[in-house]
């Protein structure tokens, strides 16, 4: 299985996102994440989906995507022409013994403590999915009493092949 990263530039219309997503339940595709969110232009959101599955079923889910009405554009973002960054929010039960372990682990991945009760602390910490899956596991020793994380958002490097459609 291999998984590709799609960056698609839509109308921002009610509906789209459905449309995106029954468009893979109905051929059975499956979406590791999604994302979405709209760009400079407020008429135009960006999503970016990462998808699994081997080069006939990507190829098959580009095409089909690029289908839809609402999408002006779709574009693979390749690992080594584009950056991913990812949001976690993280809830550590953490007591007074406890807490200091999670500040020091948090500090060395550049997470910030963004709450703190008595009984715990949630932490907030950005990067790509290789640094967010290594903090968790070192959390391993605590105990993680909620996880939010919000999937992959990329985009190409350079300012090459930038797209700017006109919605009307």
């Amino acid at each position: 299985m291999k998984r590709r990263v799609f960056q698609l530039l839509v109308e921002n219309t009610s509906g789209v996102l459905s449309r995106i997503s029954g468009l893979f339940s109905r051929r059975g595709y499956n979406i590791e994440s999604i994302t979405a969110g709209v760009t400079a232009d407020p008429k135009v959101s960006r999503i970016t989906i990462v998808a699994n599955g081997d080069d006939e079923i990507l190829n098959q889910i580009e095409k089909q995507v690029a289908k839809l009405v609402d999408v002006c554009d779709v574009k693979e973002l390749k690992p080594d022409q584009s950056v991913y960054r990812e949001l976690a929010l993280i809830k550590v039960k953490a007591d007074a013994k406890s807490r200091e372990g999670v500040i020091s682990l948090a500090n060395v991945f550049r997470a910030n403590i963004i709450d703190v009760s008595e009984q715990g602390l949630i932490i907030e910490i950005t990067g790509g999915q290789d640094k967010i899956e290594a903090f968790i596991n070192l959390l391993s020793g605590y105990e993680i009493l909620e996880l939010a994380r919000t999937g992959i958002a990329g985009l190409r490097r350079g300012t090459d092949d930038i797209v700017y459609p006109k919605v009307d």
